[in-house]
């Protein structure tokens, strides 16, 4: 919402103002124009049956009309009936009730309608054109007509103003849920990007630490794989439906400890969940490899509603999930959180003495 562009509240209420105000102003006077001509004398009836035919014109102004006919056949129908007032009143010496109350209408709704550099002028010729029924008894009338004209027009103004508060209030709450959601997607590729760095660099760095890599040219080439994942060269924002199976396969094999893997058809699922669930795998196979102790470990790749579930579990040491310190994110980056980043879940079921299982799930919500 630029500067001096109405918000969508403001502009709802000035079109609703608008869309209802010559209608209303046309329902009315046309209804104060049928009492008019029961109460005027036998004498001015023809007057105030043309006065009354004006009225009508006026009306369909107000109803079809564009903005500048509704206005200037307003003021002819005013101005008509506060000239003429003298003829058509039941009471001489006094103001007729059809021109006060069709000045009352059209000076209030004037001010839902156009600004106060037109509505005033008019105004000021409407009162000089009643003037002739008599100061002392216009002098009121027109009292009267000035005080409803401007509360009229406050009332319009503090709505308006009430309604870019509204406005204002909307953007600024949609300014913050929007920079929550940058926020909260910052936070997201923060984890995956710390993930990653686990699954990467840091396992290189602890397989050269503990001499379980030895070889330059393999250490190189562990590098070399760190490098392209860390910069996104695996296309982990791709959202291609994939085979998850063959991926699973390449991570089940070569392992240091056996695995028992079981296959069930499954199906494709994007790039970027499926990678969530090969890399939470890896580090569940790469856990148990380091940690459990276990002769062997078991994966299982079935079908679930909507999407798929994996299994890592072994018969090994275990471990109490409570003691594992919050510094430690291989548990909890590298797996849980990565599956929740990728809309999956996962749950890891141990205790010591009883083995460790890896439940990894995806479903489409």
């Amino acid at each position: 919402m630029t500067a001096g562009t109405p918000g969508p509240v403001e502009a709802q209420l000035r079109a609703s103002v608008t869309r209802f105000a010559g209608p209303a102003r046309a329902v009315a006077t046309t209804l104060v124009g049928i009492f008019g001509v029961v109460a005027t004398p036998g004498a001015a009836l023809p007057v105030a049956f043309g006065l009354l035919a004006l009225s009508l014109v006026a009306a369909a102004a107000d109803v079809f009309g564009g903005r500048r006919a509704s206005f200037a056949l307003s003021v002819v129908r005013a101005g008509a009936l506060c000239a003429t007032q003298t003829w058509i009143t039941s009471v001489p010496g006094e103001a007729s009730l059809w021109a006060v109350n069709v000045l009352t209408t059209t000076a209030i709704t004037w001010q839902w309608q156009y600004p106060p550099r037109l509505t005033g002028p008019a105004l000021v010729v409407l009162l000089a054109a009643g003037i002739g029924v008599g100061p002392g008894e216009w002098l009121p009338v027109a009292l009267r007509v000035a005080v409803e004209s401007v509360l009229a027009r406050l009332a319009f103004v503090l709505l308006v103003r009430s309604s870019r508060r509204t406005d204002a209030a909307r953007a600024e709450q949609a300014a913050l849920e929007q920079a929550e959601a940058l926020d909260r997607d910052r936070r997201r590729r923060e984890r995956e990007y710390l993930a990653l760095l686990h699954d990467t660099a840091a396992a290189t760095f602890l397989a050269v630490a503990s001499g379980a890599a030895t070889d330059p040219a393999a250490v190189a080439g562990y590098a070399a794989r760190d490098l392209v994942v860390l910069t996104g060269g695996d296309g982990v924002a791709d959202d291609t439906l994939v085979d998850l199976e063959a991926g699973v396969r390449v991570i089940s094999t070569g392992r240091a400890l056996p695995v028992t893997a079981v296959w069930e058809p499954v199906p494709l699922v994007p790039a970027s969940a499926a990678l969530a669930v090969v890399r939470a795998a890896e580090e569940a196979l790469r856990n148990a490899e380091r940690h459990s102790g276990a002769d062997s470990v078991a994966v299982h790749l079935g079908p679930a509603p909507g999407g798929v579930t994996l299994t890592v579990s072994d018969d090994g040491a275990g471990f109490d999930l409570a003691k594992v310190p919050a510094s430690r994110r291989g548990v909890r980056g590298s797996v849980v959180e990565r599956m929740r980043a990728a809309g999956g879940t996962a749950e890891i079921t141990s205790r010591p003495g009883a083995g460790t299982t890896v439940t990894l799930r995806w479903s489409r919500a």
